[in-house]
């Protein structure tokens, strides 16, 4: 009988995957529970001892110490008391053994409930301590069922989900198929602990490269950054921590075998390992690959890297829908901003425009705002003249005016009626000197032969008449 209870406990204990311990912790606390409903008060405090050599089982019960005891299950006499513990007083509580001889049919079943649901809590806390302490790594296991929304991996002792947002867009998963996941976080719940896992995470690039490059492994090789897009794209940076080893070669291995593993179990996304430097512009200009950078520009105020990329080279340098920039971006931690060499010349040119016509505008500005004379040239002031003289004053004569004093350009007389003729003889004058000479060209052009003769007569016959003005002149 007590072989068969010790071979039960041991063969439970290899069904659950728990140690002997907690097995008989359980039943021990399975058979407390059955053994207060039968023998015992309930509010009596027993214990229950199992031999784990014997598998004999031992209760035992705290009882007060008196001279009579009128209930047995709760009091003791003292002579009873004092084989147990010779020094016991009355008053005094005391466990003494009182194993019943045998447990009602409802005591059994409740010794069986106990025990299952504590095999249940202790397998529970087993497995939450197990993947608890894997959180971060590779995990492999069979895909169990699919959901819409989630998708249940059997991963041996307990079941885990991979959530929608942990699943690449582009795989297709299918019952039984094997996957290795990255386990991301196990809770402990009312139903047990819930794991779950991701095959998006960035960690599971690493855990690859660390399981199928050794010297990733044994950290000769240490990965600086990673940058994912899942399905798609991703880039890693490597350095070297020994003098003489190529990280980028020892990641990619001979002929390229190692990330081949990789990309294969990534279902074919594209790798690009690449070599990280402490310095920013040529960590920048590597994480862009396979686009060639001219230079590179910081700001380390607002952590801008302005990027200057040849002309043709510039698609290749944003890549497909802007991910090659993307991903270099998170991979440096830098804003990078590409531009191509004509546009930044271009920019270059207008903003040294802008700073020229800048300082101009400054120059005309601090001209501009110089004082100017306050003090009028008194020849500019025209003369107030006074219309009533004082008494005293009127007697004395105005001093002559030197017409050499008043200023030629500034006149306040109006022209005399006596001037107006010769204004008029004036302008006649220049007038008809003016439209003598257009005249006359006008008539050569068109005058022909007979108007030559015209001309020559009308020369003949205007001398006698300048002679005769000539000689009225002399007799006046």
């Amino acid at each position: 009988m007590k072989s068969d209870f010790l071979l039960a406990i041991t063969q439970l204990s290899a069904e659950k995957n728990l140690p002997k311990e907690i097995v008989l912790n359980a039943v021990e606390a399975a058979l407390v529970s059955a053994y207060k409903k039968d023998s015992f008060a309930p509010n009596q405090n027993i214990s229950v001892k199992i031999d784990p050599t014997t598998g004999q089982v031992k209760v035992w019960a705290e009882k007060t110490v008196v001279e009579q005891p009128a209930d047995i299950r709760r009091e003791v006499s003292l002579d009873e008391a004092r084989r147990v513990k010779s020094d016991v007083q009355i008053g005094d509580p005391i466990e003494v053994e009182a194993t019943p001889r045998n447990a009602g049919r409802i005591a059994a079943q409740t010794a069986k409930q106990v025990i299952l649901q504590r095999l249940h809590e202790a397998e529970h806390s087993a497995i939450f301590e197990e993947y608890a302490d894997k959180e971060g790594d590779i995990v492999t296991g069979l895909v169990q069922r699919i959901e819409p929304r989630q998708i249940f991996v059997d991963l041996g002792r307990t079941e885990a989900v991979l959530p929608a947002a942990e699943q690449v867009r582009n795989e297709r998963y299918r019952v039984g198929q094997r996957l290795k996941v990255c386990l991301l976080e196990v809770a402990q719940t009312s139903k047990g602990p819930r794991v779950v896992v991701s095959r998006s995470h960035p960690n599971l690039v690493r855990r690859l490269f660390e399981l199928e490059v050794p010297e990733v492994f044994n950290g000769i090789v240490e990965i600086k950054a990673i940058a994912r897009e899942a399905g798609y794209r991703s880039k890693v940076a490597v350095a070297a921590r020994q003098d003489g080893i190529d990280p980028v070669g020892c990641c990619v291995g001979l002929r390229g075998i190692r990330i081949q593993n990789i990309v294969n179990e990534l279902s074919g996304e594209k790798l690009d390992v690449i070599m990280w430097s402490p310095d920013v512009s040529i960590f920048i200009t590597s994480a862009l690959s396979p686009a060639q950078v001219l230079s590179v520009e910081l700001d380390e105020e607002n952590g801008i890297a302005t990027v200057i990329v040849p002309d043709k080279q510039l698609s290749l340098a944003i890549g497909k829908e802007g991910q090659n920039a993307r991903l270099a971006a998170r991979l440096t931690g830098w804003r990078i901003d590409i531009k191509s060499a004509s546009s930044a010349e271009a920019e270059r040119i207008a903003e040294a425009k802008l700073a020229t016509e800048t300082e101009e505008e400054a120059i005309e500005e601090a001209i501009t705002s110089e004082e100017l004379p306050t003090e009028i040239p008194a020849i500019l002031e025209p003369a107030l003249v006074p219309t009533e003289a004082p008494a005293d004053e009127a007697a004395e004569p105005l001093p002559a005016l030197d017409s050499a004093s008043i200023p030629q350009e500034i006149s306040f007389q109006q022209p005399t009626a006596a001037e107006k003729p010769q204004l008029k003889f004036a302008e006649e004058i220049l007038v008809a000197g003016s439209s003598k000479p257009g005249t006359k060209s006008r008539k050569k052009k068109k005058k022909g032969a007979r108007g030559k003769e015209r001309d020559e007569d009308s020369i003949r016959g205007a001398k006698p008449r300048r002679a005769i003005d000539l000689v009225e002149d002399d007799e006046y």
